[in-house]
């Protein structure tokens, strides 16, 4: 592939290095590492306030959006007045000439809904969770109708749970992209701290299932630390009342690198969604420290993890299946998990994916629209 010029817009709901974004940060901070190193110009539109990353971040005010992760299937469509992500859409309006494709990583209604107004530069979707609303189901799969390759997803555990658009009906294969680490930054642990504990790394929110980790810990004997963004201390505090004699601690959110850090001594993470995710960013930071991952098989982390070998995946909300996973620890091999991030979830790995199928957009939108991007 040619170089490109390629223009990404980021979550809107808080600035790069707040959190908020959860794993949207830490796949926006990979694709632009490696899509850069394999020679394309990339540019970033966020939320102002946020963290610099590679050469050029477009600092865009106004009023964030509110996350789309607690919505009902029937939620209305939210646009707030003076909104952040109306002034990004605008911007990268304006200037879709300046660059040959542009990467939308929001899930939110308006990017997708402006799909067919993006005439110079194709506009593409990476979308970020599983299927949460009508009103998202019928956009994301509009745009895929109208710009054929434009949207992508994660995981095949994801890209099933919008029906229309891998069903029967279906007209084209949804690619598939994954995810990527920067795998040199994760420090390898050959042997767990002791004596042992467990972790959990992620939002401090309903649908990540804190509360069946805390259980299955307690049920094990064994301690428990929590990393990630306090964002509804409602649910900790749920917890706490539920398990009053769980031996589990609250470590803070962490950057990346002090996150590999902290988490590498752990016997093992622990994850046990309530929704099915997208992909799971932090089965492979853990796994790249040498730490094996227990999750339910759920979403994307039960196509990450390689059962009986770098971890072991537990039937959907089966807490006692968690305890006795966490019984069989000792049979995991530690080199072997951090060998799997290394040949499937590198930064390289991921930037080769995301380039096949960026050229395949730029392709088809050339082809198909050739008066629209002469």
């Amino acid at each position: 592939m040619q170089p490109q010029r390629i223009l990404i817009i980021s979550t809107p709901v808080g600035p790069l290095g707040s959190g908020t974004g959860g794993g949207v940060e830490l796949t926006l901070h990979s694709l632009v590492l490696g899509l850069s190193a394999r020679g394309h110009h990339v540019e970033v539109l966020a939320p102002e306030g946020s963290l610099h990353v590679g050469t050029t971040v477009h600092q865009i005010p106004g009023t964030l959006q509110p996350s789309a992760h607690a919505d009902q299937r029937d939620a209305a469509v939210v646009i707030p007045a003076d909104g952040v992500l109306a002034a990004m859409c605008q911007w990268a309006g304006l200037h879709q000439d300046e660059f040959d494709v542009i990467l939308n990583l929001a899930y939110d209604w308006l990017p997708y809904y402006l799909t067919p107004f993006f005439t110079t530069a194709p506009l593409a979707h990476l979308v970020s969770m599983a299927t949460l609303s009508d009103a998202m189901d019928h956009v994301i799969t509009s745009a895929a109708a109208c710009r054929p390759r434009n949207v992508a997803m994660h995981s095949q555990a994801q890209a099933d749970t919008f029906p229309t658009l891998v069903g029967p009906n279906s007209t084209s294969k949804v690619p598939i992209i994954g995810s990527g680490i920067a795998v040199e930054r994760y420090d390898l642990h050959i042997t767990a701290d002791q004596p042992p504990y467990l972790g959990f790394i992620g939002r401090i929110s309903a649908e990540k299932g804190l509360d069946d980790v805390v259980a299955a810990a307690e049920a094990a004997g064994c301690p428990l630390k929590v990393w990630g963004l306090m964002q509804d201390p409602t649910v900790w505090d749920a917890m706490i009342a539920n398990h009053p004699r769980a031996d589990v601690s609250y470590e803070g959110f962490l950057p990346t690198d002090d996150l590999q850090a902290a988490i590498g001594g752990c016997a093992a993470i622990v994850m046990a969604p309530k929704w099915v995710e997208a992909f799971g960013n932090v089965a492979i930071e853990a796994m790249a420290t040498g730490v094996p991952v227990i999750a339910y098989r759920r979403g994307g982390p039960a196509e990450i993890v390689v059962d009986g070998k770098t971890g072991f995946l537990v039937e959907p909300d089966d807490v006692a299946g968690l305890t006795s996973a966490i019984g069989r620890i000792g049979e995991l091999d530690r080199v072997a998990c951090r060998q799997r991030v290394e040949e499937e979830y590198s930064i390289p790995a991921l930037a080769e994916r995301v380039e096949r199928w960026l050229e395949s957009v730029i392709e088809c939108h050339r082809d198909t629209w050739p008066t629209e991007s002469a």
